[in-house]
């Protein structure tokens, strides 16, 4: 019965490791799109910087579906001025 408990442990704490690893991923990946693809010459770029560092995951997936989706939608990868 010990070794089933201690297995059911070890499954459990690896599969939060896998999320935490991919949500990080995730909020980096994002990071460097927001520094890559938004328009330079506006305040945006360093207000979605700042939201997605200061939000961690939560941020990135705002991110995510507010400017990166609509983005790809109209076939740009890049905001143009």
């Amino acid at each position: 019965m010990g070794s089933i408990a201690m297995f059911i442990i070890l499954a459990i704490y690896c599969s939060i490791g896998i999320v935490v690893l991919l949500g990080s991923v995730f909020w980096i990946w994002m990071i460097i799109d927001c520094i890559k693809y938004e328009r330079p010459d506006s305040n945006d770029k360093i207000i979605w910087v700042l939201v997605i560092l200061f939000t961690h995951l939560v941020g990135a997936i705002i991110y995510f579906f507010m400017r990166r989706q609509p983005r790809i939608r109209q076939g740009q990868p890049y905001n143009l001025p």
